[in-house]
């Protein structure tokens, strides 16, 4: 092993080594009470600054210059740890040995999240820092507070609401937390036990294959909280099997994808971005759970209809039960894989355990049972996957974490905040509530092609959910619709990372792909919109309201997946049809805010659509076509 490889590996492992060490108060334990957390924050950023000059190094390999700049960073970070105390007292001292180090600490972190999570990312964030330095020169409504340049560094570099602040605090130990649960799992081959009980329940059904990608998928993705990751691993297995069945390609592999990133939308774990909701808006995590029930619900029923009306219309029956494996056999092979999860609900919601704490003893009752499960276990490789693996995976959460500390201090120092919460506020007097909620929705797509989940959240929650608050919006209502129009950005292009991954292990078009996944998963990005605009649906009102929002919703949502399919089941849909179709779905789906969320009308609504169900499927039974199964 060079001496490279070793600095790479030894930073990405003392990034989860220091994370689970801080989770569980290491440091205090040892008598070591003067250290606060601003300085363990710190110390990760020098660590995830540094590893980026190396993952992504200057030239193909990384070189001395790389492994230099690694070791810069660390110190530069390092510098303000050690500190961090002393200058709090004397935050008025802003001496050359204080900002220089200081300047060229963020400079780095700029750098490496431009090599390491993309271009676009990194110029919108340097963007709005160099607005701090800068927006005092801007006429207008863009004019910043005037801020001595010294006095910014500082503030970003050493002070808690800069980079060592709240945002990477929670990446570093809750999301860092769940990566390592997940970890756990993955090594222990729990992927492979959701593939099977799934297959073992749905495989049989009609459009069997898919509908079990959609569960294996869902259940897999709900931990795992990466969405293409998930892809990597159950998609090779459920994407040929729905080939294998007779769907299209690029179909199967825009289910995979919207199965995939499903998961993270699916209470009790909500591949972990649930956690960070509740600290962010200082609720029991609970209450996001509960939140989160219904949408995630609807979704997953919008998109059954769909694929059983795609299935029905070409004539795909589910796979001979001879192929299947019993429920019982694979949950007597695979029952270790249930009691980590079982465990780590009951300590959250019985115990009030701290959820990193929780997450932790999970991943090691996970690795206690897949050794007793596996006496073979490589000890090397799972040594390497739940330290130096897991930190892999935690740096680009990171690096947006940390620049995120960079968009919250100038936020905060020049004035920026309350000038997006006044244009938004501006655009919403003016224009609507809706208009509103279209730009943010825009701006969420775009900040959130390429990223991470979590940090897709992380920088959602920063730069936008205040704006939408400030506008009168239930608070976990404006935070749940960036976070799913920030997920939704997986599957739309020109990036659609989940449509890639998936295309590319089904052997279909990217672009079609990404069509196909966008027409499937379409309810991701109308229930948001609905969810802002009628919290009923979230379960913020009265029963009467939620259950308006519920059923006109649900309703709503299976017009949506006829219209996308052009089929009601077996029954084709004429253009004239889906059009129409699709506007029902559109006029149910609002009524609850266009006719008032209590109003008694919206039975009216409920009662017409059903009775044009129930007349449509009267009159066009002879229409219905089963195509021989390819």
């Amino acid at each position: 092993m060079s001496l490279i490889e070793w600095i790479c590996r030894a930073y990405l492992a003392a990034i989860t080594i220091l994370g689970v060490l801080w989770v569980f108060d290491v440091p205090f334990r040892l008598g070591l009470s003067g250290i606060v957390q601003e300085q363990f924050y710190l110390v990760i950023t020098g660590l995830v600054t540094g590893v980026g000059f190396i993952l992504a190094p200057f030239r193909r390999t990384a070189g001395r210059l790389d492994a230099f700049l690694a070791v810069v960073a660390l110190l530069v970070w390092a510098w303000a740890a050690y500190n961090f105390s002393d200058w709090v007292v004397q935050s008025t001292n802003r001496s050359l040995e204080r900002w220089v180090p200081g300047a060229i600490g963020i400079l780095m972190l700029l750098y490496t999240l431009y090599r390491n999570v993309g271009a676009a990312i990194a110029i919108i964030m340097s963007l709005i820092g160099l607005y701090g330095f800068v927006g005092h020169w801007l006429p207008g409504a863009f004019e910043a507070q005037y801020v001595e340049p010294r006095r910014m560094v500082m503030y970003l570099y050493a002070d808690a609401n800069g980079v060592p602040g709240l945002v990477i605090g929670v990446a570093s130990t809750l999301v860092l937390s769940f990566i390592v649960f997940s970890k756990s799992l993955e090594a222990a081959g729990a992927g492979r036990f959701f593939d099977r009980i799934a297959m073992a329940l749905l495989g049989n059904y009609r459009g069997g294959p898919a509908k079990v990608a959609v569960v294996s998928s869902g259940l897999f993705g709900m931990i795992s909280g990466s969405a293409v990751a998930n892809i990597a691993s159950s998609g090779i297995i459920t994407i040929p099997l729905m080939i294998r069945a007779g769907f299209k390609r690029s179909m199967a592999a825009g289910i995979e994808a919207n199965a995939s990133h499903a998961g993270q939308i699916t209470p009790p774990v909500m591949g972990a971005t649930a956690f960070l909701i509740a600290e962010f808006l200082q609720i029991p995590y609970r209450d996001v759970v509960i939140a989160a029930a219904i949408p995630a619900a609807i979704f997953y029923v919008v998109l059954f209809l769909q694929i059983d009306s795609y299935a029905a219309r070409n004539g795909l029956a589910g796979l001979p039960r001879s192929e299947l494996p019993r429920v019982g056999q694979v949950l007597a092979e695979g029952w270790v894989f249930i009691i980590p999860v079982v465990v780590l609900l009951y300590f959250m919601f019985w115990e009030g355990t701290r959820v990193e704490k929780t997450a932790i003893y999970a991943a090691a009752l996970m690795v206690a049972l897949g050794v007793l499960r596996r006496r073979d276990l490589d000890w090397s490789n799972l040594l390497q996957a739940m330290t130096v693996g897991v930190g892999r995976e935690m740096v680009p959460i990171l690096l947006v974490s940390a620049a995120a500390g960079v968009v919250i201090g100038v936020l905060n120092l020049s004035g920026l905040a309350f000038t997006i919460t006044l244009l938004l506020a501006h655009i919403g007097e003016n224009a609507g509530v809706f208009a509103m909620l279209m730009i943010t929705a825009v701006i969420a797509l775009m900040l959130g092609m390429g990223l991470p989940t979590s940090a897709v959240y992380v920088l959602l929650s920063v730069v936008l959910a205040p704006a939408l608050v400030k506008m009168g919006l239930n608070p976990l209502g404006a935070h749940m619709f960036i976070f799913y129009i920030g997920m939704m950005s997986f599957l739309t292009p020109p990036v659609a990372m989940s449509s890639y991954t998936a295309a590319a292990i089904a052997g279909a078009d990217l672009w079609t792909t990404s069509v196909d996944a966008i027409r499937t998963g379409a309810s991701g990005y109308l229930l948001p919109f609905i969810f802002a605009l009628n919290p009923a649906l979230i379960l913020y009102g009265s029963p009467t309201e939620i259950f308006y929002a519920i059923t006109t919703v649900l309703l709503s949502g299976a017009f949506l997946s006829w219209a996308a399919e052009s089929s009601m089941g077996a029954v084709p849909l004429t253009g004239l049809e889906r059009l129409l179709a699709l506007a029902l779905a559109l006029v149910i789906g609002t009524s609850t805010f266009s006719l008032g969320t209590a109003s008694h009308a919206n039975l009216g609504v409920l009662a017409g659509g059903i009775g044009l169900i129930l007349l449509f499927r009267r009159y066009s039974a002879a229409r219905v076509i089963v195509p021989a199964r390819p």
